[in-house]
């Protein structure tokens, strides 16, 4: 399938390109505008009749504007983003393309597509769909204030539906020309899908009931609700354990950052995304803007962050001590650690890290709301919605506009919250950190 495209009109009615407009629009190319754009470059390329030109040299310079005299031997993003490219090819190809009479391919050493007609096999069926968790030992042995959580989440769920359906084509929660306001500026751009990552609130409630601290790997393997102490509990719950194994929910305050983020990405609303912890795997990091929200005990995949801050979660007794932010380096003026609220749901203070760091691959960003409880949470998220707050802690971080207009400033900030009745009323800016 070598034929030359010569017009405009050939290459859109060209079953080559027909079948490249299929793939960008399936699901494993939703998460990067960059892997859509280099797959097409590529073809079109190609199809035009120019596959010799098609150098890491000349894509990263026409696609990835990098300057002319830039290194492919210092600078490897070209070949990172085919190497991805490849594998989002042979992903589609084995799900939704496994039906396509021709497959598109990108020879290693290459940067030129090949167009392959094969001779397609009966499709394999589909695994059989996991069978849900039967209703009635649930219903049957259920306690209120599960049944009030399961409620909650079918109304996150239906409210973050309804944002998302309904929100005007081509409209934002602002003007659709209007630059963003740091840091948002860092976390919401074009070239990038964000991720809004909300916590999980059966993971908070598994580790309560097996008194472990759990962590990241543990909760990548689903190992996060089991132990000697899980057994003492009696056999009621058992199906409690099931069904926090098999159920998603979150809490209100993730609701409402994730409400607050999505009117402040302005004309990049189409670029997010929101995820649920348990769906991410660690490859998912690369290549794309996160915004993590909660602490790691409700949140697991804050935890790869923490090395990496000054304040870092603290709990004695899973279950049975308040949830501290220890304050690593102290300066003067500053506490050693900050304790927050006993319960979510209590009047008093709480407290939260907002941190703003480059992603894996260090081209994104990784944002990370974290309340040592939901109302901590949640009060993070209305301080970066405030104007005055974000000039208040630009000053903290004696950054200007033109600094945070030009540069990436990475840092992270405590604030202290004061709750009534599970809501915050008030935020205030106790200490910050750049981040280098």
């Amino acid at each position: 399938m070598s034929t030359i495209i010569s017009s405009l009109e050939d290459l859109r009615t060209d079953e080559r390109w027909l079948l490249v407009q299929r793939i960008v629009c399936s699901a494993p190319f939703q998460k990067s505008n960059r892997l859509r754009e280099l797959l097409q470059y590529i073809v079109q390329e190609t199809l035009r009749g120019n596959a010799h030109e098609l150098t890491e040299q000349h894509i990263g310079n026409a696609l990835f504007h990098k300057p002319s005299n830039y290194s492919p031997l210092e600078d490897s993003s070209v070949r990172v983003h085919v190497r991805q490219l490849r594998l989002k090819l042979h992903e589609y190809f084995n799900e939704e393309g496994r039906t396509e009479p021709v497959i598109l391919e990108i020879p290693k050493g290459s940067y030129a597509p090949n167009f392959r007609v094969i001779q397609k096999e009966t499709p394999v069926a589909s695994a059989v769909e996991p069978q849900p968790i039967p209703a009635s030992a649930w219903v049957k042995k259920a306690h209120l204030p599960w049944t009030f959580c399961a409620i909650l989440a079918a109304l996150c769920v239906a409210l973050g539906l309804r944002i998302l359906i309904h929100r005007p084509q081509g409209q934002s929660g602002g003007s659709a020309s209007a630059p963003l306001s740091w840091p948002f500026s860092q976390i919401f751009d074009a070239r990038h899908q964000t991720i809004l990552v909300v916590a999980d609130s059966n993971y908070g409630m598994s580790r309560i009931l097996s008194r472990q601290s759990g962590s990241l790997n543990q909760y990548l393997r689903q190992e996060f609700l089991s132990g000697p102490e899980v057994s003492k509990i009696g056999a009621v719950d058992t199906s409690l354990s099931e069904y926090l194994s098999h159920s998603t929910l979150t809490s209100f305050a993730d609701v409402a950052d994730v409400i607050s983020l999505f009117r402040m990405a302005g004309s990049f609303q189409s670029q997010v995304l929101v995820r649920y912890p348990r769906d991410l795997r660690m490859r998912d990091l690369d290549h794309n803007n996160y915004v993590f929200i909660g602490s790691p005990g409700s949140n697991p995949w804050v935890s790869l962050l923490q090395d990496k801050l000054n304040f870092r979660e603290s709990e004695g007794v899973v279950g049975k001590s308040a949830k501290v932010f220890a304050n690593t380096n102290p300066l003067p003026g500053e506490l050693p650690k900050y304790e927050g609220l006993r319960w979510t749901g209590t009047m008093g203070e709480d407290y939260a890290t907002i941190a703003l760091l480059p992603n894996a691959t260090h081209d994104g960003s990784v944002l990370a709301l974290q309340g040592l409880q939901q109302e901590g949470t949640e009060a993070a998220g209305r301080f970066l919605a405030d104007e005055e707050n974000r000039r208040q802690l630009m000053k903290a971080l004696r950054i200007s506009e033109t600094d945070a207009a030009s540069h990436d400033i990475w840092f992270e900030a405590l604030i202290r919250s004061r709750t009534v009745s599970g809501a915050p009323n008030s935020t205030t800016l106790v200490a910050v950190r750049r981040i280098q």
